[in-house]
């Protein structure tokens, strides 16, 4: 049995961290309402996370996700950290405008419909380093779990930055806009960026980062 955690303060701490970042103002929506929003995810939490271990730098037993129904990529993609830093991070200038809409999640994620959700397990994927994508994905759908999509890693970093390492940084193959292209997170000049690899090329310091394939939305 893995040492448990206080799950309902976990969740609480991430909401905090939200709107310390400034998520309601950005959402158009008072602290108030906002913590409203998502409040009912927070039993869900708990008993999701009952048989899971408390978070490390790698993995965490769950993520409060926040989606671009609520505020968009790039406006979140600022809001991102390193552990201990300070300067916010930044979209690769490879997405011409207009691209990060176009990425959506993939048929095999069942991602809920609305602005917040909650994603279990959530591993950064060290083990698919120097792996690409395209292996990588045989290797995480052996395992039973499934990638993540962009908001879910942008809440990976905002959430629990030290998630994010160098060279352990991590492929978002849950997203995708029809092209060989696969968003990624690592960093760049001190802090997070937001960038894209080539579907069957492998970068040394390059995973991809995984969760269990149920997701709880709202709803």
């Amino acid at each position: 049995m893995p040492d448990r955690f206080d799950a309902a303060a976990e969740f609480d701490r991430q909401v905090d961290a939200l709107v310390h970042l400034g998520y309601p103002a950005l959402a158009g929506r008072t602290e108030d309402a906002f913590r409203a929003l998502v409040a009912p995810l927070r039993d869900a939490a708990v008993a999701g996370a009952a048989e899971l271990p408390p978070p490390t730098e790698a993995r965490v037993p769950f993520l409060l996700v926040t989606t671009r129904d609520l505020v968009p990529v790039e406006e979140r993609v600022a809001l991102t950290t390193l552990a201990g830093k300070r300067k916010p991070g930044i979209v690769d200038r490879h997405y011409a405008e207009g691209d990060l809409p176009r990425f959506d999640p993939i048929k095999e994620l069942e991602v809920p419909a609305g602005p917040a959700y909650l994603l279990f397990d959530v591993d950064r994927g060290e083990e698919t380093l120097n792996l690409a994508p395209s292996a990588a994905m045989e290797v995480i759908t052996g395992q039973g779990r499934l990638p993540l999509t962009i908001d879910e890693g942008l809440a990976f970093v905002t959430l629990h930055p030290a998630a994010l390492a160098k060279n352990k940084c991590f492929s978002l193959v849950g997203s995708r806009c029809g092209d060989k292209r696969v968003p990624a997170l690592w960093i760049s000049q001190g802090a997070p960026k937001l960038g894209w690899c080539w579907y069957g090329n492998p970068h040394t310091w390059l995973g991809s980062a995984t969760a269990r394939p149920e997701r709880v939305g709202l709803e």
